[in-house]
């Protein structure tokens, strides 16, 4: 079974925005909030790469949500 790490990541961005519970525990512990929404074990670059794609686009969206309120 391969995993769409893109897929994955959108849909935990979606988690971790949507809800202030999974936020807050993805603030305190990335790797093991990402494992747990996964629910599948992976080697840990994998997990990495999702945990840095997760907060890369979180970080974005919020830039993004702010240059808009500036221009909007």
């Amino acid at each position: 079974m391969a995993l769409d790490i893109k897929a994955k990541i959108e849909e935990i961005v979606d988690k971790v925005k949507g809800d202030k519970d999974i936020g807050e525990k993805f603030q305190k512990d990335p790797t093991k909030t990402v494992e747990g929404l996964i629910g599948v074990d992976l080697p840990e670059d994998q997990i990495n790469a999702v945990v840095e794609g997760v907060k890369a686009k979180v970080k974005l969206d919020s830039v993004t949500s702010k240059l808009g309120g500036l221009f909007g």
